[in-house]
């Protein structure tokens, strides 16, 4: 009785589809009792605000694991900007660890004949541009951690083979993990390598050129952006340029001026004894910080303008 409440509950179709936005159109990964392994699909804004939004199936994995005779489930997708006609898509047999890397066309709704492939292995792969990938996976003896996760990333152009793609950074043996991502942010790009010595800190380095540059920060802070802002949220009390900054507090400062060494801080957020940072979230024009006071949620909508902070409350 209880499995079959529960079942109920998991196949419900009032459940949110939860979309990301890749240029116009909205993608969403879809499972119910139909669709077993899922569907990825994907709608226009104005059918996403209807009660029944009309769907297009861009990939069917219970199709395709008919197809392929293979017990195929989903891992996740790297859609390629600025043009949003290409994605990775990570899949794994049985829901394993390791996966299977194949590039996808989203225009033809079909994988890319001798497009990019990486075989089944722990792998971490992402866009730099079209023609080419930063690669975490299993090279061979000594590329991988203790933990059985990539120490090395390469930078693999489609015009080579993956034993011809170049190393771009090297972590030690005991470390969890290396990987690289690139981040496009209101216009920018940013290109960075995280190597996680643990579950809970990591440092971050940049790319410059051919050279990565290592982000002054505290082990434990994590790295984001925001424009021509780096956003650092700490887990723990940090002391710098004569300041100390709380563990839980929210800090930003002009990127190209922190990595010359300025370390002119402005606090976006500051935790009490009863408030904490919940979450951020970034639009077009704001930073949108959800802050938790007292165990109730309240919104602020910051904008970065003329090298300032403002700040104002969304009502909610």
């Amino acid at each position: 009785t209880l499995r079959q409440r529960l079942l109920a509950i998991f196949d419900a179709k009032e459940r949110i589809p939860h979309v990301a936005k890749h240029g116009a159109r909205y993608y969403n990964f879809w499972r119910d009792a139909t669709h077993v392994r899922g569907l990825w699909r994907r709608t226009t804004l104005d059918e996403d605000k209807k009660a029944d939004p009309a769907w297009e199936t861009v990939l069917d994995l219970d199709k395709l694991a008919a197809a392929e005779d293979e017990n195929w489930d989903w891992k996740g997708s790297d859609v390629l900007r600025p043009t949003y006609d290409r994605a990775l898509i990570f899949l794994s047999r049985g829901g394993a660890d390791a996966v299977v890397v194949r590039e996808f066309g989203l225009d033809t709704k079909e994988f890319i004949p001798d497009g990019f492939f990486l075989p089944e292995a722990k792998t971490g792969a992402s866009w730099r541009n079209r023609d080419t990938l930063y690669v975490g996976t299993d090279f061979g003896p000594g590329s991988l951690t203790r933990s059985g996760y990539p120490r090395i990333v390469k930078e693999w152009n489609r015009s080579s083979t993956l034993d011809e793609a170049r190393i771009v950074f090297e972590g030690e043996n005991q470390d969890v993990n290396v990987a690289a991502t690139v981040a496009h942010d209101h216009g920018r790009i940013y290109e960075f390598v995280r190597r996680r010595a643990t579950f809970f800190t990591n440092q971050v380095y940049i790319r410059h050129g051919d050279a990565w540059v290592r982000i002054d920060k505290p082990d434990d802070a994590r790295v984001d952006t925001f424009g021509d802002q780096i956003l650092l949220y700490l887990r723990s009390d940090w002391t710098v340029g004569g300041m100390t900054y709380p563990a839980g507090a929210l800090v930003s400062a002009d990127f190209e001026a922190y990595l010359r060494g300025d370390r002119k801080l402005a606090v976006l957020f500051e935790p009490t004894e009863r408030k904490c940072l919940e979450d951020t979230s970034p639009t077009k024009n704001y930073l949108i910080v959800n802050e938790l006071e007292n165990v109730r949620n309240k919104l602020y909508l910051l904008r970065h303008h003329a090298g300032q902070w403002t700040r104002e409350a969304l009502d909610a």
